[in-house]
């Protein structure tokens, strides 16, 4: 089991930055992919980023150049480092685990299916004004 607990979602002007943080329960979070989804109303659940456990990284089109995944083991967080943010970019942003097994069979695919992802946080909410 993994708990995942999202923060540091808030509002900014276009152009601003954000640092989502995901903290994770468990010992064996180090074996896990986590990833980075978001969902906007009326719109479906969209892969932003994720990274394995051997910290390669995965983005979805519209954030690369943009976005930065990372994670540090040693504090069972997940990272997400948001540039030059756009209208665009505002949604409910959620952490995600996918165990090691799935994510060795999917990785990179896996971004494009959350259906694949084995826990979910509650969501941190990014707001970008023009």
């Amino acid at each position: 089991q993994v708990q995942l607990v999202e923060s540091g979602g808030g509002s900014v002007q276009a152009g601003g930055s954000l640092r989502l943080s995901c903290a994770a329960s468990g010992s064996t979070y180090s074996r896990y992919c986590m990833g980075w989804f978001r969902q906007a109303p009326g719109k479906e659940r969209e892969g932003v980023a994720h990274i394995d456990s051997a910290r390669s990284t995965s983005y979805g089109d519209s954030v690369k150049g943009r976005f930065t995944i990372s994670r540090d083991n040693a504090k069972n967080t997940l990272y997400l480092q948001m540039d030059s943010l756009k209208p665009e970019d505002t949604a409910m942003y959620y952490c995600a685990a996918l165990s090691g097994f799935l994510c060795s069979r999917y990785f990179p695919a896996a971004l494009t299916n959350p259906n694949l992802w084995n826990y979910w946080g509650k969501g941190t909410q990014v707001t970008v004004s023009s």
